[in-house]
């Protein structure tokens, strides 16, 4: 079961494949990032079970994320690397139109097999949320924050994307051994994360280190 969680939350969402023209990628990785190499590994319907598996939301606590931005009905909210739409059905089910937005064109096909009506998705590079100017309320961005690449310059195009008062969410897993959790060389801290927003042009931060048992959560403004 360690392993299972440990692929888990390598391969969550942000997900890529060295054979580009049978899975129909248009994104390049960088075979530097050892997250994005390794999620290679394991097979997509691996990856679905795992993400649905029943036992995640006893410490990712989906629900208790969403609240924390408050009042959903009629917002725009981008899930970046939504995966299976682990917390977009449930952010749509508020009333939330979302944008899921993922690299792997499969997860893309998954969730529009599903056709909820509030739910668009978008496919995305590694390296650029896409995100028009103006565009969302909030961005949320779940156990996936390790696996973008070149991210001053991403969260520079998160920036643009939101909207006058937007936040961006972070959730992520403390730099510390944890039960469920990439090793811990591959994680990113807390400190490190608001920096490197900061160096995109994030000014203001809510920090939450206690609110799950392995996650921080981050609340970044830009305006």
């Amino acid at each position: 079961m360690k392993f299972t969680f440990y692929t888990f939350i390598f391969c969550f969402s942000l997900w890529s494949c060295n054979n580009q023209e049978k899975h129909g990628y248009h994104h390049d990785y960088s075979r530097d990032n050892e997250s994005n190499v390794h999620m290679n590994e394991t097979p997509f319907e691996d990856l679905v079970k795992m993400f649905e598996d029943s036992a995640r939301a006893e410490w990712q606590k989906p629900d208790e994320i969403i609240d924390l931005l408050g009042d959903l009905d009629g917002k725009k909210i981008m899930d970046i690397g939504a995966g299976t739409g682990y917390f977009a059905f449930r952010m749509a089910a508020k009333g939330a139109n979302v944008i899921a937005a993922d690299v792997d064109d499969r997860f893309i096909e998954y969730l529009d097999n599903r056709a909820i009506e509030n739910i668009e998705t978008r496919l995305v590079p590694y390296d650029n949320s896409n995100l028009k100017p103006k565009e969302v309320d909030a961005v949320i961005i779940v156990d996936t924050y390790h696996h973008i690449e070149k991210r001053t310059d991403y969260f520079k195009t998160v920036l643009k994307g939101l909207k006058k008062d937007g936040r961006l969410m972070i959730v992520d897993f403390k730099k510390a051994e944890t039960p469920y959790g990439p090793p811990v060389n591959h994680r990113i801290s807390a400190d490190e994360v608001v920096e490197e927003l900061k160096t995109a042009g994030f000014i203001s931060f809510e920090i939450e280190e206690d609110f799950l048992p392995y996650q921080y959560v981050i609340i970044a403004k830009g305006f």
